[in-house]
């Protein structure tokens, strides 16, 4: 019983720390955006990627070692589409990732500044990131109670 406690609350920190990053994104990605910024960025899409394999290890741990046991969620529908709804919200982080990179790489050059095009491309994609991923907790709430 303390370890499914435990598991869950892994599982429950992992998740808000991501939104905690994800939401970190959304708030910096603006217009006129500075090079100190910009590359801030690749920091919170790193915390953002450790806390996505955080969730996944911790909710594949509570899959195997809970009380509900692998064949409640495995002939679950909802816990497929959670699942699915979670790649594609890695999918969605790709182009924010690959243009923090492209801004890393930039930013050692002095005078460098984001053009505000990049800026809005990738304050899109982690917008489509957020308004995903307030479906998991719906998908997981009725996975939990097997609708």
């Amino acid at each position: 019983m303390l370890q499914d406690a435990l598991l869950a609350w892994l599982h429950y920190l992992a998740i808000f720390l991501l939104i905690t990053a994800l939401a970190a994104q959304a708030t910096l990605l603006r217009p006129g955006l500075a090079a100190a910024t910009a590359l801030r960025l690749a920091n919170y899409d790193r915390l953002y990627l450790a806390c996505a394999i955080a969730a996944l290890a911790t909710g594949l741990a509570r899959l195997m070692l809970g009380p509900k046991g692998t064949a409640f969620y495995m002939s679950n529908g909802w816990f497929h589409a959670k699942m699915a709804l979670f790649v594609l919200i890695g999918l969605c982080s790709i182009p924010p990732t690959l243009q923090y990179l492209r801004w890393r790489k930039a930013g050692r050059d002095a005078g460098f500044v984001p053009a505000d095009a990049h800026v809005r491309r990738a304050r899109r994609w982690v917008m489509v990131q957020a308004h995903l991923i307030v479906l998991l907790p719906l998908f997981a709430a009725l996975m939990a109670r097997g609708i």
